[in-house]
């Protein structure tokens, strides 16, 4: 079931958006809805998914993410992208590259290192300096992933 945002709601999500991404995708006079897919609310723009709720925290799919990028970028090795886009969490020994400025609990785009596409949308667990530090251990929690019930919803 979908249900079509007003005017006041399409405000305060876009304030959200901007407050939490610090972009803006949308105007009040586009079509914003809300649906609920396996217990997931997806938000749509135009009819396609651009965000969805995890833990009350608005979250970009990565479809959105494929057409514009806005999050920072961590890099997982070819061995790793099997486990991740299978929604495993991802661990520090599969990561080849780190943006700079990473904070602790941020969302960030994971890519594979062969084609640098966007196959999950993870939050950190550490800051990307202390990541670098680490040798091992699970340092992002895999939120989103290529193939999952966001991902087949849409």
């Amino acid at each position: 079931m979908k249900k079509q945002l007003n005017k006041s709601e399409i405000q305060n999500l876009k304030e959200k958006i901007k407050e939490k991404y610090g972009i803006e995708l949308f105007s009040k006079k586009d079509k914003i809805e809300i649906t609920e897919k396996n217990n997931i609310k997806i938000i749509l723009k135009e009819g396609k998914p651009i965000f969805f709720y995890h833990k009350e925290e608005i979250v970009p799919t990565i479809k959105l993410l494929q057409e514009n990028n806005f999050l920072k970028t961590i890099t997982i090795d070819m061995g790793a992208v099997r486990f991740v886009a299978n929604g495993a969490d991802v661990m520090r020994p599969g990561i080849t590259r780190i943006k700079e400025g990473i904070e602790k609990g941020e969302n960030v785009a994971v890519t594979d290192e062969k084609y640098n596409k966007i196959i999950a949308v993870c939050k950190t667990l550490y800051s990307g300096e202390e990541i670098k530090k680490m040798d091992k251990g699970k340092v992002l929690e895999n939120l989103h992933y290529v193939g999952d019930k966001i991902w087949e919803s849409i």
